[in-house]
């Protein structure tokens, strides 16, 4: 499927989401409704069995459109945008298919919000990670305030939200935040490895795994 700013193939039971939006991939209004449709549209796509989720050239996803966020004139306004977002991402963690976040570089902001909403994460060894929008006086909107203290706990989550401080992938994965570190140039290939040795397992038994965990994890 073909759209301005979200595309994605399908190659042997494996689909492969790429973010298009230069020069940062930054989540607009445009490209957070292509993202819900096209997870939509794959939902109930019986080919689809793992969901790739990666950015176009050196940045994955560096964080939502600044210029729409300084453009929100009221309380409203913002809410509706957040819970927009939430819902958006929300389609990601709750997808019975295995979904994966391939982190091909910069992650920030929405962008790690994106990531976390994903079941697993495969992070570049050079890319950073990281939570800034308090330098914007705002926090984040997109579920970060939630995932991330369940992925890496609560003292070390407030800490990140507060400072705005970035990790580097290493310190990443060894707080949790993701599933492995490799050489920047194998990101993608590493999560299509992922994803085929899952897509290999029985369909039902996969998603009944991944129900059986969020439900848990969401208590």
């Amino acid at each position: 499927m073909a759209n301005q700013f979200v595309n994605y193939v399908i190659e042997e039971n494996i689909v492969t989401i790429t973010i298009n939006n230069p020069p940062a991939n930054a989540l607009s209004v445009a490209v957070m409704t292509e993202l819900g449709s096209a997870l939509d549209e794959l939902a109930k796509d019986s080919e689809a069995k793992a969901i790739i989720v990666t950015g176009s050239g050196t940045f994955f996803v560096a964080g939502a459109d600044i210029k729409e966020i300084v453009n929100i004139s009221s309380a409203k306004g913002g809410m509706e945008a957040t819970t927009k977002g939430q819902q958006i991402l929300n389609k990601l963690e709750d997808s019975s298919k295995p979904t994966i976040a391939a982190i091909n570089g910069v992650c920030l902001g929405g962008g790690l919000e994106l990531a976390m909403a994903c079941h697993m994460r495969v992070a570049g060894e050079r890319v950073r990670l990281g939570q800034p929008e308090i330098n914007l006086g705002i926090i984040p909107g997109f579920g970060g305030t939630q995932r991330l203290p369940r992925l890496i706990g609560k003292a070390r989550a407030i800490e990140l939200i507060l400072t705005g401080d970035m990790l580097m992938a290493p310190e990443a994965k060894a707080l949790g935040l993701v599933n492995k570190v490799v050489p920047d140039a194998e990101v993608l290939k590493q999560a299509k490895g992922i994803a085929k040795k899952i897509v290999t397992k029985g369909a039902v038994a996969v998603s009944a795994g991944i129900k059986a965990v969020q439900e848990g994890y969401k208590k």
